[in-house]
């Protein structure tokens, strides 16, 4: 049986049973229990499984293995679509009641990050506002440019299920960028849902006596528009 089957099998009967011997799974991949052990040695390497001790009986503690909440991620979910549909029974009952959700969302964020944010460098910000967007499913990295401004990519949209339906969730996501760093011009230069695998921000230090007025008078070549807040 090739390796990725045997894992996936293991996985999928601790899902299913909660908890499990080796025994146990040796018996339902019928292979031998030092081929269950070696694989279960490499889930819990990889953070996917861990055990408890089942005392009681005579002899050694046996172990009984479990999965980790990190595997979790690893079994079909429905988030999208469920929250898909209920932002479609809000809209249909009140449609600016969904520009109010998101926008509550994105003050949530804000305030958080400002805490995070406080007193820090230009530079030591942009990094943590990465951790930030890494810590929040987008798999998110951060890196200096030639001409001394930062980019930062998400190569995840960890809500794009529901923002290629709602073009509220791209602008607020721009929006709380900008409102989390105010001394930062932050453009979208790679948009996902515009085709692109990544999203990415350019961030520059505003320069002095720019307003945000005259910075929104005209579009940046290489900017990438928002996505409508409409929806499609």
């Amino acid at each position: 049986m090739p390796e990725a089957t045997t894992r996936k099998i293991i996985l999928q009967a601790l899902k299913k049973r909660g908890e499990a011997r080796v025994e146990d799974l040796a018996k339902l991949l019928e292979v031998t229990q030092s081929a269950v052990r070696q694989q279960l040695n490499g889930l819990m390497a990889d953070g996917l499984v861990s055990f408890r001790e089942q005392k009681g009986g005579p002899g050694r503690p046996r172990h009984l293995y479990r999965l980790t909440e990190a595997a979790e991620s690893l079994f079909p979910k429905m988030y999208s679509e469920l929250t898909n549909e209920l932002l479609d029974y809000i809209g249909d009952s009140d449609p600016q009641l969904v520009d109010v959700l998101f926008e509550r969302r994105r003050q949530r964020r804000v305030e958080a990050a400002r805490s995070r944010l406080a007193g820090r460098p230009f530079a030591e910000r942009v990094g943590i506002l990465a951790s930030i967007l890494d810590e929040d499913g987008y798999l998110a990295d951060f890196e200096r440019q030639d001409d001394g401004s930062w980019r930062i990519v998400e190569h995840n949209c960890a809500i794009l299920g529901v923002a290629t339906r709602f073009g509220q969730a791209c602008s607020s996501e721009i929006g709380f960028l900008r409102e989390a760093m105010p001394d930062a011009v932050i453009e979208r230069v790679s948009h996902m849902i515009a085709g692109a695998h990544m999203c990415a921000y350019e961030v520059r230090l505003r320069a002095e006596g720019v307003s945000r007025s005259r910075e929104s008078g005209g579009p940046r070549l290489r900017s990438v528009p928002d996505s409508p807040e409409t929806r499609s």
